[in-house]
């Protein structure tokens, strides 16, 4: 068994179901599952075959990677509370890393990392050599014109192409998958080990409380 540090990292916060494996900066193995709903269901048998892939056991884990938004409310709650648990069963640090982070990470220069929020809106947040430059924000189409961003960055992420667009970039792919980008962010230390994962929602829940107050209760 290889010296080097061994991280597992996932994501289901978008419509996937994605692990891999990183040790000493090599992947060993990687799975992206292509999913609109169920992540919860399969999120455990994603992780024993991508172990599996890279002749890796959890014994073996020595830090946890996990995607921690923005996107899908149940799915990032989702991975976020498997690997608190995760964390605390094996005795190992999770690291959360944002997926606008992951898109940035290992990059040089100006970029926008883009993802798509659906109702023709954006998440966004302007990077220079991986190191944000800006917070993660919410934004519509409409408004992205109006976002400040150096005239040489360029953009990238699923909603790349309409930020590129508006804002008269170029638009570049991603260079890494999500679970491979947010293993190689826990695996360089970006983010604070000993702090737990905790979910970036930008975007408030759909559900809202009821305008009518709560019927009184009777009896007691």
């Amino acid at each position: 068994m290889t010296a080097d540090p061994v991280i597992l990292a996932f994501d289901t916060a978008a419509a996937h179901c994605a692990a891999a494996v990183l040790s000493g900066g090599q992947v060993l193995a990687a799975e992206h599952l292509q999913i609109e709903r169920g992540q919860g269901e399969h999120l455990f048998g994603v992780l024993e075959s991508t172990l599996e892939a890279a002749r890796i056991s959890w014994s073996d884990l020595t830090r946890l990677g996990v995607g921690i938004g923005p996107g899908n409310f149940t799915g990032i709650r989702i991975s976020v509370a498997a690997a608190r648990g995760l964390s605390m069963s094996l005795g190992i640090p999770a690291v959360g890393v944002s997926l606008l982070e992951a898109l940035a990470f290992g990059t040089k220069g100006a970029l926008v990392a883009c993802l798509d929020a659906r109702r023709d809106h954006v998440y966004i947040q302007v990077f220079r050599d991986g190191v944000p430059t800006s917070e993660p924000s919410l934004t519509g189409l409409s408004d992205v014109p109006d976002i400040a961003v150096p005239p040489e960055a360029v953009a990238v992420g699923p909603a790349a192409g309409d930020v590129a667009a508006r804002l008269g970039l170029i638009e570049v792919p991603m260079v890494r998958s999500p679970a491979i980008a947010i293993a190689g962010a826990a695996e360089a230390g970006r983010a604070d080990p000993d702090s737990p994962p905790v979910p970036l929602y930008i975007r408030p829940p759909d559900a809202a409380p009821p305008r009518d107050p709560a019927p009184a209760v009777l009896g007691g």
